[in-house]
């Protein structure tokens, strides 16, 4: 009987957990053989999913050769890779083009992801430390 009494409080104490839900994905078109693609992968790979940026929007990473075949529509054809797209139901929301090192990418991607979701620049990264 304790056991179950202990699994009882266990799941109890698992629903006063607030979890996040992300709002959307940052969805990473890359292609074989970019250098600007391997430097963000080097650079902020190993980063973004421990920021808060990465709560409301979680990446994924997309071929462009397979680009045509995902399961989002985007407004118009990705020429650049890397290309960042912010993607809800869906649908592409916003976009970022290039990779020019982290300086220029924490704030442009933070902006890009609190004007669609509710990020705000306290909890970004760029502001709390990077």
């Amino acid at each position: 009987m304790p056991r179950l009494f202990a699994k009882a409080v266990f799941a109890g104490a698992l629903a006063l957990v607030p979890f996040a839900v992300p709002a959307a994905e940052l969805v990473m078109v890359e292609q074989v053989g970019c250098a600007y693609c391997a430097r963000w992968h080097k650079e902020i790979g190993p980063i973004y999913p421990k920021t808060p940026v990465s709560v409301s929007a979680p990446l994924r990473t997309v071929q462009l050769t397979s680009l045509d075949t995902a399961d989002f529509e985007i407004t118009r054809p990705v020429v650049f890779t890397p290309t960042f797209l912010l993607v809800d139901e869906g649908h592409e929301l916003a976009r970022l083009e290039g990779y020019a090192g982290e300086h220029f990418f924490w704030p442009l991607v933070e902006k890009m992801v609190a004007d669609h979701t509710g990020l705000t620049p306290a909890n970004a990264v760029s502001s709390g430390g990077s």
